[in-house]
């Protein structure tokens, strides 16, 4: 991504906001972060709200596409901190005695076949602490247009996952981010009160704290106000539009109104609302390292305080929300570009909080990039998957999203969508054979496997076969009527690639069937009576749709 300009620093002129005497509250190694990092195009516009006890102010960085800085008027998508509205409305049925958090799901929504294990059905509260069961993501979103990935997915495509969907564990067991969960969440709380997701928010939340630029719904043509947004690439990207699963990532809003949204959080408020945003915030799980969840809402835990938080990315914005558990101190930040502004809202907030780098893009070659491919091993039986699609390395763990990563360096790449930095090691033979992973302060050490350290890693039964007996599968399948799988032989590596998305390899663990390292789902291919193969069945989720060969 090339840089958009020189720097802009905008006073925001709202009266009711700010006044234009009011001290700095941004640090300042966060304001020269965030300058360098426009300046190396990493960010086009950004704009920060930031509360510090009786004081509050908004900042306005870089340009928007018309040349303008942005304000607190500008409009941005907020991506998954629509969750902690989603949250706070459950909170307040919760308050209201409409429902309690041991509610289950099919209380709500008696005319869906729900999801349960072993007589144990899914609860409210389970789905608003991200311990459902349920994926991340359903196995029959297959959208129409992949840079507009929800817009499509309505209610009769919910009930026909659900009611096919075999739970992996019991509700309650364990934690895993599920933007399928919180959809269905705020679904459900939408269809109990006989509204839409939108209206349910804007009655609940977003009046009530005087809103009125924000919405869960985007109109056609956009408002002047907007910042459009960039994607990971530096493309321009489309705001993305919400359906049946609105709940966990449908609202668009302004630094002005996200910051009346931030001080009601904070406790500046009173009355029903707040009780509801405070019961919310309560920590509930553990989930890993030094944080818990609430309903939504993130603590983490610090030695120099605690924040309450959350974060957020569609596919041309990102966005922070988070404040000190003494309520002293809030930031949000808002972008309009595919990268995480996390490391800042920390940074913001703590004054030990790590804060990366600046990083410049730089251009290699596909033959240099492929020096880096390969499955490096970060804990045992977890493995980070390095691989190139044209002139993009992408990278993915086990049981992980894809994200790109970008060279900024020879041997060191970046991510976008989240605070990773990645420093490939090279042996004494001057090949690839380890990295180290740089993520919130931590780093992470990784050697380079082969294919059979692959397999005992992933602890399949390993099969091999001959390129001759790989090439029987090469061809393209139709899953549905805009989803193709391209099965390609690389060398020895079969691979497999769904329309819009990256191709991963598969790994044979006898004849016909195959599996994936990266994700938890296995190929099965199917032979006529002249042992030509025909079709092959995806095994993901629970679901095992067929797609029959193509010619």
């Amino acid at each position: 991504m090339k840089p958009l300009g020189a720097l802009s620093i905008l006073l925001t002129v709202a009266p009711m906001l700010v006044s234009a005497a009011v001290p700095a509250l941004l640090p300042d190694r966060v304001e020269q972060a965030i300058s360098a990092r426009i300046a190396a195009g990493e960010y086009p516009a950004m704009v920060v709200a930031v509360v510090d006890r009786d004081r509050h102010h908004v900042y306005g960085f870089g340009k928007l596409d018309n040349g303008k800085a942005p304000d607190a008027g500008t409009l941005f998508q907020i991506g998954s901190v629509t969750k902690t509205f989603t949250a706070a409305m459950l909170a307040e049925a919760v308050n209201k005695g409409v429902v309690t958090l041991d509610t289950p799901l099919a209380k709500l929504l008696p005319e869906f076949k729900l999801p349960s294990r072993d007589g144990k059905q899914v609860t409210l509260g389970e789905l608003a602490t991200q311990f459902s069961g349920l994926p991340r993501l359903p196995g029959n979103l297959k959208p129409a247009d992949v840079q507009d990935p929800y817009a499509d997915y309505d209610a009769d495509q919910l009930r026909a996952f659900l009611g096919t969907y075999t739970l992996p564990r019991d509700p309650g067991s364990k934690y895993e981010y599920s933007n399928l969960g919180f959809g269905l969440l705020g679904y459900a709380l939408a269809h109990h009160a006989s509204v839409s997701y939108a209206g349910l928010v804007k009655t609940s939340i977003l009046q009530p704290l005087g809103m009125s630029s924000s919405s869960a719904t985007l109109d056609e043509p956009l408002n002047s106000n907007w910042a459009k947004g960039l994607d990971e690439e530096g493309k321009p990207a489309k705001p993305w539009r919400f359906d049946a699963l609105a709940g966990c990532g449908a609202i668009n809003s302004t630094a002005a109104d996200m910051l009346r949204y931030l001080e009601a959080n904070m406790g500046r408020g009173k009355g029903a609302l707040l009780d509801a945003m405070q019961l919310a915030q309560q920590p509930r799980r553990d989930i890993g390292g030094n944080e818990r969840i609430g309903l939504a809402w993130m603590s983490r835990y610090d030695k120099d305080g605690d924040v309450i938080w959350h974060n957020g990315m569609t596919g041309g914005y990102a966005s922070f929300i988070g404040f000190t558990a003494n309520r002293q101190h809030g930031v949000v930040i808002l972008t309009n570009a595919q990268q995480s502004v996390e490391d800042l809202g920390f940074a913001t907030l703590l004054i030990d909080a790590p804060l990366a780098s600046a990083q410049k893009q730089i251009a290699l070659s596909p033959p240099q990039l492929d020096a880096y491919v390969g499955e490096y091993q970060l804990a045992p039986r977890f493995i980070l998957h390095v691989f190139r699609d044209k002139d993009q390395l992408l990278a993915q763990a086990t049981g992980q999203g894809v994200f790109p990563i970008f060279p900024s360096a020879a041997d060191s790449f970046f991510a976008k969508v989240t605070d990773i930095q990645i420093d490939f090691k090279r042996g004494t033979d001057g090949n690839v054979d380890s990295l180290a992973l740089h993520q919130s302060g931590h780093e992470t050490l990784a050697s380079k496997l082969g294919v059979g350290a692959v397999e005992k890693v992933s602890g399949q039964s390993p099969a091999h076969f001959d390129a001759s007996t790989l090439q029987q599968y090469v061809g393209r399948f139709q899953l549905a009527p805009n989803a193709i799988f391209t099965i390609t032989l690389d060398k020895d590596q079969l691979m497999a690639q769904l329309t819009g998305q990256s191709a991963f390899p598969v790994y044979p663990s006898a004849k016909d069937e195959f599996y994936y390292t990266e994700v938890d789902a296995q190929l099965s291919f199917e032979r006529n009576a002249q042992g030509k193969v025909v079709a092959l069945v995806l095994h993901q989720n629970g679901m095992n749709p067929r797609a029959a060969r193509l010619p």
